[in-house]
């Protein structure tokens, strides 16, 4: 059965035994299970299937099947994690810890928890080069000076002045990549483009100072948006100013305030929506759920306690 809604979901998943069945296919596929601790093939369940004991004499360890995932020591049922997964990744601008811990009936902080984990989930961990026709671009994220607190207003900010940039590049018709910068200086930026982007792309800027000298790298066109240009024949950036669009909304609409420190978990969801926007519910749900093996976070860590 195929799900498309979260009615479907939660009749697909309709209790635990389903859900450790789900995970442990999409871990180890049909077979037997792989001992998480020597990698022995073989283990066998025990507890009901709760668990598995490695069939190795010299292991013999227990472990269950969210062992060495983002699930690890999870209180909540993975029927739970399902559905947040579900709500997370198909909401367009996002969901916030709020509503997500009204929706599933768990409180607020751990709400966000579970959203942070699961963006660490959602993190492309060796990405394709962007190729072919590719457009690079810079925005801020962070409060404008007129809407914060006397005592909080930076005298004379303007433009990016007080905000964390945002640097993002994406392919027509293909991937998009984003990660919170310093700044959007030339120093900055363009090693990053050279990591993600094929030296046979042509590349689609602006005017801004921090893409000088690309010529020499890629084939390279820029509109001049001070001017008031924004298209010339096949030059243009709105590729990824309506991704922009859409993070912003999000930022704004949804998240109301992201620390510097968390920035590029919540690039990391966007990018993931954006890169499976052609996938079906089900698809996306999926690839979601594979990607949670050797993503384990812990509170601490997203804290900033980890010892």
């Amino acid at each position: 059965m195929r799900f498309e809604n979260i009615i479907q979901l939660t009749t697909q998943f309709s209790d635990e035994g389903v859900c450790r069945k789900h995970l442990a296919t999409l871990r180890w596929g049909q077979g037997p299970a792989a001992c998480h601790f020597c990698g022995t093939v073989g283990a066998y369940s025990i507890e009901g299937g709760k668990r598995y004991k490695c069939c190795s004499k010299e292991c013999g360890k227990k472990f269950s099947v969210t062992t060495g995932t983002i699930f690890e020591n999870t209180k909540l049922p993975l029927r739970v994690w399902f559905i947040g997964i579900y709500l997370a990744c198909n909401h367009p601008k996002g969901i916030s810890s709020v509503q997500l811990a009204k929706d599933l009936g768990i409180t607020q902080k751990s709400a966000w928890f579970v959203l942070s984990r699961l963006r660490e989930m959602l993190k492309e961990n060796a990405p394709a080069m962007l190729a072919g026709q590719v457009e690079c671009d810079e925005t801020y994220v962070g409060g404008k000076e007129a809407n914060k607190h006397l005592n909080k207003r930076i005298e004379g900010a303007q433009g990016g002045a007080g905000k964390t940039a945002v640097f993002g590049i994406v392919q027509r018709g293909g991937k998009v990549v984003a990660k919170s910068v310093l700044n959007s200086k030339k120093a900055t930026i363009q090693p990053i483009m050279r990591k993600h982007v094929a030296i046979d792309a042509t590349v689609y800027t602006d005017e801004h100072n921090g893409y000088t000298g690309l010529a020499r790298t890629y084939i390279h066109e820029t509109v001049n948006h001070s001017g008031g240009e924004y298209v010339r024949g096949t030059a243009h950036t709105n590729t990824i100013e309506s991704f922009w669009a859409l993070f912003k909304r999000g930022m704004v609409g949804v998240y109301h305030y992201v620390s510097p420190k968390h920035l590029d978990r919540y690039c990391d969801e966007f990018t993931f929506r954006y890169n499976t926007r052609e996938f079906s519910q089900q698809d996306r749900h999926t690839l979601a759920v594979q990607q949670a093996e050797g993503r384990r976070i812990t509170y601490r860590q997203l804290i900033g306690k980890a010892q």
